[in-house]
């Protein structure tokens, strides 16, 4: 099959979370013969790492500006980038020679189905979280239920048309629904995003079928086509093995002496606790943290955040805790971004405690550790229903601001770490990964299936 005439424009929201799958897509496509154009500002160009393929090529867009004061900055950062970025992207493409095939975007970047519009390509939603996170956001902004008891957070919000007909909470429900005035401007504006991704012409996951089937098929099902594609994980792949390398940052810690001090330890005896690049722990959340690994007597590398910006700094919440008697020589401390591949893929570790973000989750599941699950917020209450509940590769920890008993998070840290009948699955799961991405696997056959449909669309646009 000839991609070669194949040109793709690469949209990613400007957060690192969302840049680096979708450049590691990217890097899929230009493997498979496509021509690729990222779309990058100031801030996400350097995120592209070099490369030498005459196929890929970055279209540096201007960097997006907050000005909607009756916006919050999620929502007035997706306006700007719709009014600004829109002609600008399509001026250009009036001057390529070869023009876009297709445009793969963010899915909180729902505006740019009008984009394909104007384009006259088809538009593909890409999505960094999970199939059955993204099929909670759509069943939610699409139904669009009320919560009818609004003074009681327990009060719970259904989803019958999904598998299992799971039902959250109010407090577990995306703050973008629940803190936003129904029907106002913010309130709306995530709506319509969701709507324009709903019709957009198709979907492509940073998910295998081996894990999340039966919400694919839904999709297809609810979306009433089959255009629906699970091509992950889509981080490099080496040597049967995930490829220990770093997206996203460099490393506040010197990588020599992080790996002397994890070959000193045995194999499977270390658990990694990071809460990746948005989340941060108050201070009881981290002193219960603290506690739960001083009683679980078990090695650990702690990874946290200097700051967000309302000025919390969880690392120095964490400082005075590395000198305790009873933790003294079995940690080692990371304040800043934490080279997780190298970490998770070293023998030692054999457990990671996380927020459920997809992409931390993703990437554990590669290496075959056993997850211990905190999520926070957001899509990151059905990631971790679906590793606990479903797939049974993780344990439950924690969830969201309450503040779990300090020896109880310290009993799931300790099962984490032995010999378990979730990590006979998690090492299960992982194979399942690894075979996906081969030749031949699922996600590329899936692969295989997106591309002769866009060749197809190609073809017949131009015999027109």
């Amino acid at each position: 099959m000839s991609t070669a005439t194949l040109h793709v424009l690469a949209y990613p929201f400007p957060a690192s979370g969302h840049v680096i799958p979708l450049l590691d897509f990217a890097k899929v496509l230009l493997s498979r013969g496509v021509k690729v154009t990222i779309l990058v500002t100031p801030k996400t160009h350097p995120l592209v790492a070099t490369n030498p393929s005459p196929l890929l090529q970055t279209l540096l867009l201007p960097e997006p500006q907050l000005s909607n004061p009756n916006l919050k900055d999620l929502a007035d950062l997706m306006n700007s980038m719709r009014h600004h970025h829109h002609p600008l992207i399509v001026d250009w493409a009036k001057t390529q020679s070869t023009p876009p095939s297709a445009i793969i975007s963010d899915y909180f970047l729902g505006w740019t189905h009008l984009l394909g519009d104007d384009l006259g390509v088809p538009h593909i939603v890409f999505s960094p979280c999970s199939a059955i996170s993204l099929a909670v956001i759509n069943s939610l902004w699409r139904d669009a239920p009320q919560n009818h008891n609004p003074q009681d957070p327990n009060s719970v919000v259904s989803f019958p048309n999904l598998p299992n007909s799971p039902v959250y909470p109010w407090w577990q429900i995306t703050h973008l629904y629940t803190d936003n005035e129904r029907g106002g401007l913010e309130w709306e504006l995530h709506r319509e995003n969701t709507l324009f991704n709903i019709d957009s012409w198709g979907f492509v996951f940073n998910t295998f079928t081996e894990a999340e089937q039966v919400y694919i098929d839904n999709m297809k099902k609810e979306l009433g086509h089959k255009r629906v594609w699970a091509v992950g994980p889509v981080i490099p792949i080496q040597n049967g093995s995930a490829e220990p390398v770093e997206h996203g940052g460099n490393s506040t810690v010197s990588q020599r002496e992080l790996l002397e001090w994890l070959d000193s330890r045995e194999e499977c005896s270390v658990i990694y606790v990071c809460f990746g690049s948005l989340a941060v722990l108050t201070s009881s959340q981290m002193e219960v943290l603290a506690q739960a690994l001083e009683l679980s007597g078990v090695n650990f590398v702690l990874s946290v955040r200097v700051s967000d910006p309302q000025g919390r700094v969880q690392g120095k919440a964490a400082c005075g805790f590395m000198d305790r008697e009873g933790v003294k020589g079995r940690g080692f401390f990371i304040e800043g971004w934490a080279p997780q591949m190298i970490i998770l893929n070293h023998r030692a570790v054999g457990a990671f405690l996380n927020h459920s973000g997809w992409n931390s989750m993703v990437e554990a599941l590669l290496t075959g550790v056993v997850m211990v699950t905190w999520p926070t917020g957001g899509d990151q209450y059905p990631n971790a229903r679906l590793f606990v509940d479903e797939l049974g590769v993780a344990i439950r920890g924690a969830e969201g601001e309450k503040l779990p008993e300090a020896r109880e998070l310290a009993k799931s840290i300790q099962k984490a770490l032995g010999k378990t009948k979730e990590r006979e699955r998690a090492e299960e799961l992982r194979d399942a990964a690894l075979r996906a991405v081969r030749s031949g696997g699922s996600s590329q056959r899936e692969l295989d299936d997106l591309l002769k449909l866009l060749n197809e669309v190609h073809l017949g646009k131009n015999a027109a």
